[in-house]
């Protein structure tokens, strides 16, 4: 089968698609729009009060204590050790 059947073919085909009409094409596009639009406030809407909600509960839980490292320099080492004898 060669290009110029193929692009036949495909021509034969796009004959006999049902494409909309104008009036049915504008109704659609206005419709997505419309439909994305309401999705974005439904998400948005949700995301403020988690976002929110989270804060105020991080807020709520008391935070940890402060832990300070300890240097090494100021520890002293016993260098002393202890051996057993079996008998």
């Amino acid at each position: 089968m060669g290009l110029g059947q193929y692009i036949k073919d495909t021509r034969s085909e796009l004959n006999h698609v049902a494409w909309p009409t104008r009036v049915q094409t504008i109704v659609y596009t206005i419709l997505v729009v419309v439909i994305s639009i309401l999705v974005s406030l439904y998400l948005g809407v949700f995301d403020f009060l988690f976002t929110n909600g989270l804060g105020k509960l991080v807020e709520t839980v008391p935070a940890a204590p402060q832990v300070t490292p300890i240097n090494l320099d100021d520890v002293q080492f016993s260098t002393t050790t202890s051996t057993t004898t079996v008998e």
